[in-house]
């Protein structure tokens, strides 16, 4: 299994959000709010957890293109790892771009702004597809170095941008600026103001986009988002939202041509037959006036959230370390394990009438497949402190409340 930098650089990664939280918090200027960053979390660790099927896919397929096809075999020096630095981050720009372009890649990237809200959390969440879409673009690499050299810097280069997913970092001196992508760049990305929608594509370097044209500097104050947005915190249904649309356009247009090519059209076409779609569209608006969604959650079950996103961080790393002891089908039980808690989450933070039941019926599988795991693979300790917070939760979702209604608000 190739190194997966993001298992090592999971810890830094959490200090970094953690930082910016509290540092929000302390400024209480609103950059963070409770529910959009559960959501945003819980969509980061099932994200992960389907990067490493991801790369055990493409793995084989890079090592043959290298193998048949390489031009050279590079040594490894630091001006042949800066030069497949600057190709990965070239054929992101492209990839990007695309994915704001054509239906397909709109669902695999969607997802990731989604949010309205824009921090170091939004930067982990990710679409379970977007990472197979990413590799068909980045086979080029293979022609030029090894396979063990390009995931990586794949994964370290998508890590990179972690950084300019910030409203904290003011505009920069313009000779930074002039060529990094920085947090004021980055910004506009994410803007749904129509003068900022599709610009500033850059991953490291915003060169690419002022050498393509379509870069725009941050002047009005961004709000974000997405013209139709999902309203809802379930990373299935953020992850799932424009692959349904595609879905059930192509089973409804009677044209075979246009069941075939609508996948690949730009975003938001529509074959001919079909009637406009019946879906709420965001108003536009400024960064003052603009409602966020928000919705009511269950009263009380906020420390049980965040209990279960503590202590699903080990987990998440128990599947995605390359030196992990678990086997394969060992992972993909715990996979399941922490897709159920984070649909339980937005359950809770959305009243669902089905939440208090789930999270009860979630609670025991947890306990029956991860404490038997962890004292297995682990120390004793591991699985007390695991059946601990599962029978917490579970006796909590007993005791706490009773099934309520679905509810949300806008505020």
């Amino acid at each position: 299994m190739p190194v997966n930098v993001y298992a090592l650089l999971t810890i830094p990664i959490l200090t970094l959000v953690l930082a910016e939280f509290i540092y929000c918090s302390i400024k209480k200027n609103g950059m963070y709010t409770f529910q959009d960053s559960i959501s945003s979390l819980g969509t980061a660790i099932l994200n992960q957890c389907t990067n490493v099927v991801v790369a055990l896919m493409f793995f084989p397929t890079y090592s043959w293109i290298n193998e048949q096809f390489a031009f050279t075999q590079p040594e490894a020096t630091w001006y042949n790892f800066a030069l497949l630095f600057l190709g990965v981050d070239f054929l992101f720009y492209w990839f990007h771009r695309a994915g704001h372009s054509i239906n397909i890649l709109w669902a695999a990237h969607m997802p990731h702004h989604s949010t309205e809200e824009l921090n170091y959390a939004v930067a982990l969440r990710a679409s379970f597809t977007q990472r197979a879409a990413s590799f068909f673009f980045y086979w080029p690499m293979a022609l030029f170095f090894p396979a063990q050299w390009v995931l990586p810097m794949v994964a370290f280069h998508l890590i990179l941008q972690l950084i300019p997913h910030t409203r904290i970092v003011p505009k920069l001196p313009i000779w930074i600026e002039s060529w990094l992508n920085t947090p004021s760049h980055h910004r506009v990305h994410h803007a749904c103001n129509k003068q900022y929608r599709n610009k500033n594509f850059g991953g490291f370097i915003i060169v690419w986009d002022k050498i393509f044209g379509s870069w725009v500097e941050e002047e009005e104050a961004p709000y974000f988002g997405v013209t139709n947005p999902v309203r809802s915190w379930d990373p299935v249904v953020i992850n799932v939202q424009w692959w349904g649309y595609l879905w059930r356009d192509m089973l409804a247009t009677k044209s075979w041509w246009d069941k075939i090519r609508l996948w690949f059209m730009p975003i938001g076409w529509r074959p001919a037959d079909l009637p406009p779609r019946d879906v709420y569209l965001r108003p536009d608006g400024t960064a003052e006036t603009i409602e966020k969604f928000k919705s009511v959650e269950l009263p009380g079950a906020r420390p049980s959230i965040v209990l279960g996103l503590l202590s699903a961080f080990p987990l998440m790393v128990s599947v995605t370390h390359h030196e992990s002891p678990l086997s394969p089908v060992e992972r993909s039980f715990v996979a399941v394990v922490l897709w159920m808690a984070a649909t339980s989450w937005a359950a809770m933070l959305e009243s669902k009438s089905w939440a208090k039941s789930f999270e009860i019926l979630r609670s025991m599988i947890s306990a029956l497949i991860i404490v038997p795991l962890a004292f297995q693979h682990f120390e004793s300790w591991v699985g007390i402190f695991y059946a601990f917070i599962y029978l917490a939760q579970a006796a909590w979702a007993i005791s706490k409340f009773g099934i309520q209604n679905n509810n949300t608000s806008y505020a």
